[in-house]
């Protein structure tokens, strides 16, 4: 045999090898373990209509982040304006547009509007009327800073909700952002719906504030709330009945500490109740302001609220070093490993509302892998047979090149780790029939080649040389096709997009290549002297 044909039949080999290798993790699931340190164990994944699974569509309110946004704002102007000693009668948020100051100088006018001016570049100044006569105005938010508040907004959820989902545990989610604000999420595998859907939507803003000890629960339950308080409740199950009551907590408004100053969050048992708790860990500057907080404060109760909710008010005995807390409510397991999640991938930063839900059980994605391999095989039986009766020996070489062509896909699937979906079974029926049609490109132009009186070695070489450019022209442009698909397509046309591309170069390697090694060591090695096609 020739050294070209050796090393020819020997990429083929490495190629079959390599496929069959990269399959075995989606074939076998018992590995021995030396398999995953030494050789690939990636699988090829199913999508949702195949194993089941959520189909979310989320609105992310994006007015609420734009809300959050100013009500910071109004936050700093006090700040600053207590600095700068100019005194004012109202400052509050007007809606999404903007802030409403009256001031109770005259004389300050001239220094505030010179601080915003220096200092809030993002919003424009309007004389607004006073009932009193006093100086009062509106900073407008700039429509252009508005926007990238809005859009800021989705970016962040995108990648907070990504990370939540990503820590939760589903294998090949399809996270991405639609217009108006949207969010569409896909999970297969997910059994848990219910779960899935409270990890995903929780805000998970914590903060840390003082309970207001020095005035009345009762009282202000009756209304006569305490000017810079507010009322939170703390669910307690009680241990007699077994039901959820509400405990009113009366709070501080103003927040000490924020979760922005997570690092981690663990869930961790508590060796006296053995219970279940999340533990805190905060940055270097997080670790400060609580060393400040604790130690301002010995003897009072810290409330820890998650979403307006109290989950815990300890007494604070001594002040704490070290940027760690606790997070203590009699959760279950899931409850604080769900909680644990949330606060490691952040708060996010505007509320979601879902559109759209869909779940797609495991019985209906069994039925489609059912059927849709029931077509490929019989579809891909009755090319085989087709094939093979029409072009004898030659059709039997393209046969052998289209069962390749199939597990070379297969392989590819699992070397990318992509997801086959039921359009992506589409894609492999398509691309059996394109391998096909390449094959008999070539068989024509040997046939033409033989007619004239070549002999089978020149008719093999001259019916290849002549029905490549055709192929590689007709491939080229299905794969161009592909590739946009698969880069503006969504689901489905994605999955359909991955298998064909992955199907088109394969088809490319078994049609001109594989098939030629075979042809090339029956007439050329072995000398066959009829041209059997």
């Amino acid at each position: 045999m020739s050294k070209r044909l050796v090393w020819r039949a020997g990429i083929v080999g490495i190629a079959v090898i390599a496929a069959i290798i990269y399959l075995v993790p989606s074939l076998s699931a018992d590995l021995p373990s030396w398999w995953s340190r030494f050789l690939p164990d990636e699988k090829v994944h199913l999508g949702l209509d195949l194993q089941g699974g959520m189909h979310l569509v989320l609105e992310v309110e994006v007015l609420k982040a734009v809300e959050s946004s100013l009500e910071r704002m109004v936050e700093d102007l006090r700040h600053d304006m207590r600095k700068a000693r100019i005194r004012y009668k109202e400052l509050r948020r007007t809606g999404t547009e903007g802030i409403l100051v009256t001031l109770l100088r005259d004389k300050d006018q001239e220094t505030f509007l010179d601080m915003v001016e220096a200092n809030y570049p993002d919003f424009r100044i309007q004389t607004a009327d006073s009932e009193q006569g006093l100086p009062s105005f509106k900073l407008l938010l700039r429509p252009r800073a508005k926007e990238q508040i809005m859009k800021m907004a989705v970016d962040q959820a995108l990648e907070t909700i990504r990370n939540r989902v990503d820590q939760f545990g589903v294998t090949e989610p399809d996270i991405r952002p639609q217009e108006n604000n949207r969010i569409l999420i896909q999970l297969p595998g997910v059994k848990d719906p219910e779960r899935a859907k409270k990890l995903i939507g929780k805000t998970a803003r914590l903060e840390f504030k003082l309970v207001d000890e020095e005035n009345s629960v009762e009282e202000a339950l009756k209304g006569n709330i305490p000017p810079g308080d507010q009322i939170l409740y703390q669910e307690r199950i009680d241990p007699t009945t077994g039901r959820k009551r509400k405990v009113p907590f009366l709070l501080k408004k103003r927040t000490l500490l924020t979760g922005e100053y997570i690092t981690d969050a663990r869930v961790q048992i508590d060796s006296r109740y053995n219970e279940p708790y999340v533990s805190l860990s905060f940055d270097r500057r997080g670790a400060r302001l609580f060393e400040k907080i604790t130690g301002d404060n010995i003897g009072k109760r810290l409330a820890i609220v998650l979403d307006n909710k109290v989950y815990s008010a300890p007494v604070i005995q001594d002040k704490i070093s070290g940027g760690r807390a606790q997070i203590t409510g009699r959760f279950t397991m899931e409850e604080a490993r769900d909680l644990a999640i949330v606060l490691r991938a952040g708060a996010l930063p505007a509320p979601v509302r879902i559109l759209e839900e869909r779940t797609v059980g495991p019985s209906l994605g069994k039925d489609s892998i059912e059927k849709g391999v029931k077509s490929m095989i019989v579809g891909g039986i009755i090319v085989l047979v087709f094939v093979a009766i029409y072009y004898s020996l030659a059709g039997v070489i393209a046969d052998i090149a289209l069962l390749l062509n199939i597990l070379f896909i297969m392989a590819g699937l699992a070397f990318f780790g992509a997801t086959l979906t039921l359009p992506g079974i589409a894609g492999i029926i398509l691309t059996i029939g394109m391998s096909v049609d390449a094959n008999v490109l070539i068989f024509e132009r040997i046939r033409e080649e033989a007619r004239l009186g070549k002999t089978p070695r020149a008719a093999i070489e001259s019916g290849y040389s002549k029905a490549l450019v055709t192929i590689l022209d007709a491939n080229i442009t299905s794969l161009i096709a592909a590739l946009v698909l698969f880069q503006f397509g969504t689901g489905p046309v994605r999955g359909f997009a991955v298998t064909l591309s992955i199907g088109i170069i394969s088809s490319l390697f078994t049609a001109i290549f594989v098939t030629r090694v075979i042809f090339d060591y029956l007439y050329l090695e072995r000398r066959l002297k009829v041209l059997r096609i």
